[in-house]
């Protein structure tokens, strides 16, 4: 039977899930989940991260930030009945080719979801969650903003389900291209008028 987690520890509940914080007993489920090729197919060069770096660089720098971000902000793990399913993200905007979208008055949405938990809505729900909470308990967020590949097709779906909008495709220069890479990037963002018509 899971313990209960301690209420500073869960970030948001919603229907089907808790998003939580990580902790340094994750180690596996994060190592599986960036291990994974396709989880990592249209991230970053597109490889799966190899485990000495997820146990020394990506997992610590996770749990830095819920210390160095504004309260509220970081990477929460995503948890259907006990199940590690993922992961969802709000920060400060940061990656490459969201110049114009890195205002200190928007912040970054972004996922990963382990391929068994696809196509049952939990990335949506979950990114619904967040930009919620983006707006309602900060008052100064004026925007989210979020980039994919514009060949991935399902993370752009649950961008548009969670009601933001494809605002623009770049093209990076990329030092090592991955399959797909040609067709650019894309940049999808929903403003805080835009949320709270959404939600009357």
């Amino acid at each position: 039977m899971n313990e209960p987690l301690p209420p500073r520890h869960v970030r948001l509940r919603t229907d089907r899930l808790v998003l939580r914080r990580f902790t340094s007993a994750d180690l596996p489920a994060v190592t599986a989940l960036c291990g994974d090729p396709e989880v990592m197919r249209y991230i970053d060069d597109g490889r799966p991260v190899p485990p000495d770096r997820v146990a020394d660089e990506l997992l610590p720098g996770l749990l830095r930030a819920y210390a160095e971000l504004p309260d509220g902000l970081g990477c929460w793990a995503l948890e259907a009945d006990g199940r590690f399913l993922g992961w969802a993200a709000l920060h400060p905007p940061s990656s490459v080719g969201l110049e114009p979208e890195q205002r200190p008055d928007r912040l970054e949405l972004g996922y990963r979801l382990r391929p068994a938990a696809r196509g049952l809505g939990y990335a949506t729900e979950a990114a619904t969650a967040l930009v919620g909470a983006a707006f309602a308990e900060r008052p100064g967020t004026e925007g989210v903003v979020a980039t994919t590949m514009a060949v991935n097709t399902p993370s752009r779906r649950v961008l548009e389900r969670t009601g933001l909008r494809h605002v623009r495709t770049f093209s990076a220069d990329w030092p090592d291209p991955i399959p797909g890479s040609e067709h650019g990037d894309v940049v999808y963002a929903l403003t805080r008028a835009e949320w709270a018509a959404d939600t009357r």
